[in-house]
C-alpha cells in the first residue's frame, strides 16, 4: 500500500512540475525497478536465517543418517 501511494504522489509531484508525459512513465518505470530490486534484497535479508537453518538442518540429518559402510567395501567397486 505504501509503494502504491509513493506512486501516485510520484507522478503528481511529477506532472505539478511541468515534466512531460513521457519523462514521468520513464521515471515511473525506474522507479518501480528500483523498488522491485531493493523489495527482493530486503526479502532475501529477511529469509537468510531460514535458508541457513534449513541448510544446517539437511547437513545435519545426512551427517546423523549416514550408510555405515565397512571399510573393507569402500575400495571394492571395480572388482568382479
Amino acid at each position: 500500500m505504501l509503494e502504491l501511494l509513493f506512486v501516485i504522489g510520484f507522478f503528481v509531484m511529477l506532472m505539478v512540475t511541468g515534466v512531460s508525459l513521457l519523462g514521468i512513465i520513464a521515471a515511473l518505470v525506474v522507479a518501480m525497478v528500483v523498488m522491485f530490486i531493493g523489495g527482493l534484497f530486503a526479502l532475501m535479508l529477511k529469509l537468510l536465517p531460514w535458508l541457513l537453518l534449513a541448510i544446517a538442518v539437511v547437513w545435519a540429518i545426512r551427517a546423523i543418517k549416514a550408510p555405515k559402510v565397512p571399510q573393507y567395501q569402500r575400495n571394492n567397486r571395480f572388482r568382479y
